[in-house]
């Protein structure tokens, strides 16, 4: 029985080489919209997006993101408003739930681009003081993530080798952790 929901998930690739063909504002709203529907914690709501198809800006933000190896003609940054969240306390604060936000909704507009045969890419790899002074954000929002959009390379030069497939199988435990796989015991 094929599900196109699971299709979708399994068959998404991070994807590096993209033309330099345009996302069109119609698939651009629609990946926007995705990501407002990706669930926050106790329903806050901090995300906030960031678009930039800008290719001046582009290359600025490629100067200071070591991360962002993609092509991509259209950037999408998620980032943290802090008015909207209470608990958050700056950059460096341990508390993973407005990170799980982040993440939930750069996976969201991601799988949304999948399904419209969009490229995307995540990168967190950028310098955030740079960063602000480039694209005037507040102190109160802070970018997290930057998904790189645009339309797949058909013929690209750089392709991953595929790694050992690891099945469901084998990264889930039941009840209790026991070590019973090659990779999972210590050596000392």
């Amino acid at each position: 029985m094929s599900n196109p929901v699971l299709d979708n998930i399994r068959t998404r690739r991070v994807v590096r080489e993209m033309t330099d063909e345009q996302v069109s504002e119609e698939h651009l709203e629609i990946i926007l919209e995705a990501g407002r529907w990706s669930p926050t914690g106790s329903n806050h709501l901090p995300n906030r997006f960031l678009v930039v198809q800008d290719a001046e800006l582009i290359e600025l933000i490629r100067r200071v993101s070591p991360g962002i190896y993609s092509n991509a003609p259209t950037y999408i940054f998620v980032c943290v408003d802090r008015r909207n969240f209470p608990t958050y306390i700056d950059e460096e604060a341990d508390d993973p739930v407005f990170l799980m936000d982040v993440g939930q909704a750069a996976q969201t507009m991601a799988l949304a681009a999948h399904s419209l045969g969009l490229a995307s890419g995540p990168v967190t790899s950028f310098n955030v003081p740079a960063l602000r002074k480039i694209l005037k954000l507040p102190d109160r929002f802070t970018p997290w993530i930057v998904l790189c959009l645009g339309h797949p390379q058909p013929n690209p030069q750089f392709v991953m080798k595929p790694g050992k497939r690891r099945y469901w199988q084998d990264l889930v435990y039941r009840e209790r952790f026991v070590p019973w796989r090659d990779f999972e015991v210590d050596s000392d």
